[in-house]
């Protein structure tokens, strides 16, 4: 499908993306699942609008900002999830700078594959994780004002882990998200990842952003409390599946350039227990 094509229906999307977050919505009750599914097409579809290699960068660029003028209220939604998630912003008062930054965080792929320090990558990730995080918290409803800052920690939690799982595939492709000021703790260079070299120093490396990682969700459940957490049960089992993710990396010694580290579907089952069973 061209970039210029209108998108299908949010629900085709999520059927076509069968990934952990899709698995998550179906512990919500029918009419946030719905409205959710709505979201999280959105977010699906402005991440391959940025990884759509095949496509000049221009095309790529008008794309999310037709997405942005949409969000803004300007320009007619076209049938398909541009109507789906125009009508769910306005219906749902969502915000419009925090839509925005997503689209903003996926843009940062447009412009840099490198990031030199920390903070710069919890900006990027508070783009494309917490800022999904913070609108998802206004569809699944809550009441305390802590309960932002547990969408936030929890959104560098997840990003981080995916950035450690995905090290390979990102190299592969020219990226990495690993800060150079890490890279250089650990006696690393850039081609050492592009590489995949020193295995050892590698892991050293995974396991101290790991440990930021877990950091993170440790803050973020400090953070939630009692009265919103029946609410927060899809974001909740996102913190068990990745937490239970990164427990196996680090577990295997981070071998990230040798394999894939998934869960199968009865290890998300019991994931999807533990994360509803009362505190």
């Amino acid at each position: 499908m061209a970039l210029t094509d209108a998108p299908a229906p949010a629900e085709a999307i999520v059927r076509a993306a069968g990934s952990n977050l899709a698995f998550a919505l179906a512990v919500l009750p029918r009419s946030i699942r719905r409205d959710m599914r709505v979201f999280y097409a959105f977010c699906r579809i402005v991440d391959d609008i940025v990884d759509d290699e095949a496509a000049p960068i221009g095309d790529r660029r008008a794309a999310l900002d037709r997405w942005r003028a949409l969000i803004a209220g300007s320009g007619t939604p076209r049938p398909g999830l541009e109507a789906e998630m125009t009508e769910l912003c306005t219906r749902r008062r969502l915000p419009v700078a925090t839509v925005t930054e997503i689209v903003d965080g996926v843009a940062m792929d447009l412009d840099r594959d490198r990031y030199e320090t920390y903070p710069e990558l919890l900006t990027y990730c508070h783009g494309v994780a917490s800022a999904v995080g913070l609108v998802s918290i206004e569809i699944f409803g809550y009441r305390q004002p802590a309960t932002r800052d547990y969408a936030t920690r929890l959104g560098y939690a997840l990003q981080l882990t995916n950035i450690i799982r995905d090290v390979a595939e990102d190299a592969a492709r020219g990226r990495i998200y690993l800060p150079r000021e890490d890279l250089a703790r650990f006696d690393l260079t850039d081609d050492d990842i592009l590489s995949r070299r020193h295995a050892d120093r590698v892991a050293r490396l995974l396991a101290f952003e790991a440990d930021r990682a877990t950091e993170h969700y440790a803050a973020a459940v400090s953070a939630l409390d009692a009265i919103d957490r029946p609410a927060m049960r899809s974001a909740e089992l996102m913190r068990v599946i990745y937490s239970r993710l990164l427990d196996r990396m680090r577990a295997d010694g981070f071998r990230v350039f040798d394999r894939r580290y998934r869960l199968g579907k009865l290890e998300k089952l019991a994931c999807l227990t533990r994360a509803l069973a009362p505190i």
